[in-house]
C-alpha cells in the first residue's frame, strides 16, 4: 500500500484492535504503514465503534484504561475526518448493513483501500477505485512497498 501523499486509507475497527493489541503481524504493519504514509481516515459512525468495541470489558487483561485513552486520543489526532453526504449514507453495499459506515467513510474520503477482516466487508462486489482487502492481502501488494 504505497499510498499517494494524502491518500486515504480506512481501517475497519477489528484491524485497529489488532493492532493494538499486538505489535507485530499483518494488522500492526499495515496500521503503521498507512500513518507513516497515507492518512488513516475516520468518520463519526467509524471512530465511535472503534471507541464502543475498545472499551469492552474482554481487553480489560490487555489494556489498561490509560493506555486505551492515548491510543484513541492518538488515532483521533492523526486521522483525517469525513462527513458522510446523507445521500452517501443511506446507500448500501454489504449484507451487514453496520459495516457500510466503512465504506461510506471510504468513498466519501476518496481513500484508495479499506482493509478489514470482515468478510462481509470483503465480499462486497468491486467499487471503482476502492480496494478492500485484508492486512495479509495488503502486504502482498507491491503498492505496499515503500
Amino acid at each position: 500500500m504505497k499510498a499517494e501523499p494524502g491518500k486515504g486509507v480506512v481501517i475497519d475497527t477489528n484491524v485497529w484492535i489488532s493492532a493494538f493489541l499486538m505489535k507485530t503481524g499483518a494488522p500492526a504493519v499495515v496500521v503503521r504503514h498507512a500513518i507513516a504514509y497515507g492518512r488513516p481516515v475516520f468518520s463519526a459512525q467509524t471512530f465511535a465503534e472503534l471507541e464502543a468495541r475498545l472499551w469492552l470489558p474482554k481487553f480489560d487483561r490487555y489494556l489498561g484504561m490509560d493506555d486505551r485513552k492515548l491510543l484513541l486520543q492518538d488515532a483521533s489526532a492523526l486521522a483525517h475526518w469525513v462527513e458522510v453526504p446523507p445521500a452517501l449514507a443511506v446507500q448500501k453495499f454489504c449484507r451487514d448493513a453496520d459495516d457500510d459506515k466503512f465504506i461510506h467513510a471510504a468513498l466519501a474520503a476518496e481513500a484508495s483501500w479499506l482493509v478489514t477482516g470482515d468478510k462481509d466487508l470483503l465480499q462486497v462486489p468491486a467499487l471503482p477505485r476502492l480496494r478492500i482487502l485484508t492486512p495479509a492481502a495488503a502486504l502482498e501488494l507491491p503498492e505496499f512497498r515503500v
